[in-house]
C-alpha cells in the first residue's frame, strides 16, 4: 500500500518534461508529462505541489487514478504512452527513458503501468507530491 507518492521532475525539454516517480522513498518508475504551458488543460504539466491520486474508470483508460484537487484543472490520470503527444495533460508510467521516433520518451510504458495497478489493486486513494529537480533549466 502506497503511504506517499513524489513525482520528481529532472528533465524539461522540447519534448516533454520527464521525471521518476518514488513511492514510499523508493524509486518505482520514470514519468513524462508536457511541457510546463502555466497549467493549460489537457497540453501543460500541473503546478508543483501535494495533491491526492484517487481511483477512477476512465472512459479512454478504464481502471486508473486521477490526480484530484489540482486548481483549474481535472482529468489528470496516470496512464501507459511513450512520448509528449501521449500525455494529453497527464502523467505518463515507463520503464525507463529512451528515443521513439527521434524524441525522447519513456519506454516499456504499458507494462509498467499495468504492474503499478497489479500493486495499487487494493487502494482506492493516495497522496503525491511534485516537485521540480530540473534546475529550471529547458
Amino acid at each position: 500500500m502506497i503511504q506517499k507518492a513524489e513525482l520528481i521532475r529532472l528533465e524539461k525539454s522540447d519534448d516533454g518534461t520527464f521525471g521518476v516517480l518514488k513511492v514510499d522513498g523508493h524509486v518505482y518508475c520514470v514519468t513524462l508529462e508536457p511541457e510546463d504551458k502555466d497549467n493549460a488543460q489537457d497540453v501543460s504539466c500541473i503546478p508543483e505541489g501535494t495533491y491526492s491520486c484517487k481511483r477512477v474508470n476512465s472512459p479512454r483508460y478504464g481502471n486508473t487514478f486521477e490526480i484530484t484537487n489540482v486548481p483549474g484543472r481535472s482529468h489528470i490520470l496516470l496512464h501507459p504512452g511513450n512520448v509528449e503527444e501521449d500525455t494529453h495533460g497527464c502523467v505518463i508510467l515507463g520503464k525507463h527513458f529512451g528515443f521513439l521516433r527521434n524524441k525522447r520518451a519513456v519506454l516499456n510504458s504499458g507494462a509498467t503501468y499495468k504492474a503499478f495497478l497489479i500493486g495499487t489493486a487494493d487502494q482506492d486513494e493516495f497522496p503525491i507530491v511534485i516537485s521540480d529537480a530540473s534546475g529550471g533549466v529547458s
